[in-house]
């Protein structure tokens, strides 16, 4: 049933401290009434609630209410209509009927609400509760999309007939990286083609069905969102999996941008705050710091790309040791800075947090500009978490919630050596199609489109649109 406000006599009440009354029609709802009440004072700072059984004569339920305009009276449904219609006559206080076999979170929220009419405290807290009900009902769409037959079956076609992309089969002359092929057109641009390949401990660890797709409209989505703050290296995207960029020269320094206590790689800001580093990438890290706590505003922890390993290093150290110049840097940190802002708003109204990612710049070889290239935002080279369960998460000592992806590289953890072992076993089937569903899911939450699984002919067709731009 949906909750119901009986009529007021007095409309004009305002609740400045709000006293709730939870009036049940058996004892049977004792622990849901204890699990609303315990919602109210953690989750809103609702703390003054009482429980209350609705068969007492109506005169001993009126009895022992106080003499306050900030008092709200909630029946479960089950009570006697006779007995809330008498309480709502007889009684100055809002009468609030609700369902009382709806979750008690959901109770919560809605007792709330009115609660928060007199409290700015508590109307916060309804605001954002309201915003995570909001979030989690994206992921769940998402989830059952993804999760549908048409999707499961078009992803597990892709796998047994072989039709992942793999860059081998195209034809063309390309220097392959881990996961992106690079191709000459001519002097001024070149095209990158985003394969399937799954990289991890230094190899090639499976094949997974349209994650290059993901990974490369991904990319072209939030290349078109920032455009307005930086230009990019984007010329055209001709097919799902490739992209025709201008030539650039890099800069050798990748522009981390991080807006959390978190990580785990040897670089992470959460790693060297565990090993007692309270001076990193320049910024000063106060004590007590917990994992996956939210930093005082988004700060920029650039890494070298060096030969034998990245290393954090200062915006400061960066000039100094010559980099880049200090003109250069300061364009380019003021667009990381910039495009991590916007990309974090754009994230959370799709029910995502962007917790942390990496920037790469170069300069167009043709004009001089300076230009974001490589990849923005991607699953691969950001940290999402789920924005709907994030407090809760923190508040219960867990680790915030995420689409995740690693669960392939523990199995070959599990299962094998992966450094050492000359070969390795084959990864299954099932985990390969889960791990092709997940980065879908993450697509469609970021961008709000739906993936588009008709993508041709694989490697015939992006040879094709490759040849066609460069005719």
């Amino acid at each position: 049933m949906e909750e119901k406000m009986f009529p007021l006599l007095h409309n004009s009440i305002i609740m400045s401290s709000c006293k709730v009354f939870l009036f049940i029609p058996s004892e049977d709802f004792v622990a849901s009434a204890e699990a609303v009440a315990e919602q109210l004072g953690t989750k809103y700072e609702v703390v003054d609630v009482t429980t209350r059984s609705a068969k007492a004569p109506v005169d001993r339920l009126l009895a022992d209410l106080p003499p306050s305009s900030s008092t709200l009276l909630v029946f479960y449904s089950g009570s006697s209509v006779a007995t809330i219609h008498t309480v709502q006559q007889e009684s100055s206080y809002p009468v609030l009927e609700v369902d009382s076999s709806a979750e008690p979170k959901d109770l919560a929220w809605n007792i709330a609400k009115w609660c928060s009419l007199g409290s700015q405290t508590v109307a916060e807290h309804v605001h954002q509760a309201t915003l995570e009900k909001r979030q989690a009902q994206l992921v769940d769409d998402a989830q059952l999309q993804t999760k549908s037959l048409k999707y499961r079956q078009t992803i597990a076609r892709s796998f047994d007939e072989n039709l992942q992309i793999t860059g081998e089969r195209t034809g063309l002359e390309a220097i392959r990286g881990k996961v992106r092929d690079r191709i000459e057109i001519d002097e001024k641009s070149l095209a990158l083609i985003t394969t399937d390949r799954q990289s991890g401990f230094d190899r090639q660890l499976a094949l997974v069905p349209f994650k290059g797709a993901v990974l490369n409209l991904t990319s072209a989505f939030w290349f078109e969102q920032t455009r307005h703050i930086i230009p990019n290296h984007v010329l055209s995207i001709p097919h799902p999996y490739v992209t025709i960029a201008k030539k650039c020269q890099p800069f050798p320094i990748e522009f981390v941008v991080r807006s959390y206590m978190t990580g785990s790689t040897d670089t992470s800001i959460w790693k060297n705050y565990q090993n007692g580093v309270r001076t990193y990438c320049g910024h000063s890290l106060p004590e007590g710091m917990k994992k996956n706590q939210k930093l005082w505003e988004n700060i920029m922890t650039p890494t070298t790309k060096e030969e034998d390993h990245d290393r954090p290093i200062s915006a400061e150290d960066i000039v100094k040791e010559k980099w880049m110049t200090q003109e250069d840097l300061d364009v380019c940190a003021k667009a990381a800075l910039s495009v991590f802002a916007l990309g974090q708003k754009i994230a959370l109204e799709h029910g995502l947090i962007l917790v942390d990612t990496k920037y790469e710049f170069g300069r167009d070889l043709e004009t001089g500009e300076i230009l974001l290239i490589d990849e923005v935002h991607t699953p691969d080279s950001s940290r999402y978490w789920l924005a709907s369960s994030y407090e809760e998460s923190i508040a219960a000592g867990l680790e915030p919630e995420n689409i995740d992806k690693e669960f392939l590289r523990l199995w070959f953890r599990d299962h094998c050596d992966p450094y050492k072992d000359e070969v390795i076993p084959d990864a299954p089937r099932d985990l390969v199609l889960e791990l092709s569903r997940r980065y879908i899911t993450l697509f469609e939450m970021i961008t709000w489109k739906q993936f588009d699984f008709s993508i041709g002919e694989g490697e015939k067709d992006i040879a094709e649109a490759v040849n066609a731009f460069g005719k």
